[in-house]
């Protein structure tokens, strides 16, 4: 960098690498928070991305320039229809790390449920007595649920199956709870509540093959450069011949897993019982029916992209109360 006159940062973060296509939909969480609550819930919820609103909220953050005054917000609406708890797996620890124990399975499945996995529901009794003779050596609790995207208005038919993991005081209060869940449905308010925060896991909008300038960021040359532009100045030394991982180059950009943390819950509702969506219904969504949650900020991925709604692991310190709405605007974006 021996022509510049000026030093400058380097161009491209390196905090997500390698940039490529996400494997599956289906995003997997390996990372769960610790909640201390006398009642036993399952830690994430599951929903699909519909669109994008404006809302006239109350600011209520104390010490603020505008405490107590109106603030314009940017919202995602998530259709949330609720979700079948198919069973729920026993983790123990071995050789160091999780491993399923036992697992139970309930015994009336969801429709088409099979065309993507069999659940052996036989001598369902037999499992849960082996649990709980081993509760105190089982690390982990979770649910197997799963969720229609026929139950918000789309075209896939076969449920999609996530696992989630039960939070709670103690292994025997959540096995209680995993019991008396089997079977049954949740909804997204039995969860969440409005004014709580959340993450968002996701995969991005993909945009395909980019340069390294679209891509990573970087500046484009001098108008008189030698062949081209849009550019890497140098992608190394002659000696030794090699090229780092750190030089920016072209590649796949978007259709990334992601997280966005600490979005906070402004409402929760039903789509026939509240209509939230504008005239004509959403663009490349369309109308909202069943149960929907709003979180405020912008949540990841295009219309349709299915979302996994997490508990926050890295909680904000402030005060949880309901979000006073002002007003919402659902004018259709042209």
């Amino acid at each position: 960098m021996g022509h510049r006159k000026k030093s400058a940062a380097r161009h491209g973060s390196l905090a997500y690498l390698p940039r490529g296509r996400a494997k599956s939909f289906n995003p997997v969480l390996q990372t769960w928070p610790e909640i201390q609550s006398d009642k036993p819930c399952i830690l994430n919820f599951a929903g699909f991305k519909s669109g994008t609103i404006h809302v006239y909220t109350v600011d209520d953050r104390e010490r603020t320039p505008n405490f107590g005054k109106p603030v314009f917000n940017t919202a995602t609406v998530i259709e949330s229809p609720p979700i079948f708890i198919s069973g729920f797996r026993a983790y123990k620890t071995s050789n160091g790390c999780l491993k399923v124990f036992d697992e139970v399975y309930s015994k009336n499945q969801p429709k088409n449920l099979s065309k993507k996995k069999k659940f052996n529901s036989i001598n369902s009794e037999k499992h849960i007595a082996s649990i709980k003779q081993e509760l105190k050596n089982v690390q982990r609790l979770s649910a197997v649920c799963c969720i229609s995207p026929k139950d918000a208005n789309l075209a896939q038919k076969i449920p999609i199956i996530f696992e989630s993991k039960v939070g709670g005081s103690s292994k025997e209060s959540q096995f209680e709870y995993l019991q008396s869940v089997l079977g049954k449905t949740i909804r997204v308010s039995d969860i969440f509540q409005p004014g709580m925060f959340t993450d968002t896991i996701g995969i991005t909008k993909g945009h395909g093959f980019e340069g390294p300038v679209t891509r990573m960021g970087i500046t484009k040359k001098h108008h008189k450069s030698r062949k081209t532009v849009r550019a890497v100045g140098t992608i190394g030394p002659w000696n030794p011949s090699a090229t780092m991982y750190t030089v920016p180059s072209a590649g796949q950009m978007g259709l990334h897993r992601r997280t966005e943390y600490n979005k906070r819950v402004i409402a929760i509702g039903n789509g026939t019982e509240n209509p939230i969506m504008p005239k004509g219904g959403f663009s490349h969504y369309g109308n909202v029916k069943s149960d929907y949650i709003i979180l405020q900020g912008s949540v990841q991925g295009p219309a349709k992209r299915f979302i996994k709604i997490r508990h926050a692991i890295r909680p904000s310190n402030r005060k949880i109360q309901t979000p006073k709405i002002l007003e919402l605007s659902v004018v259709k974006n042209r």
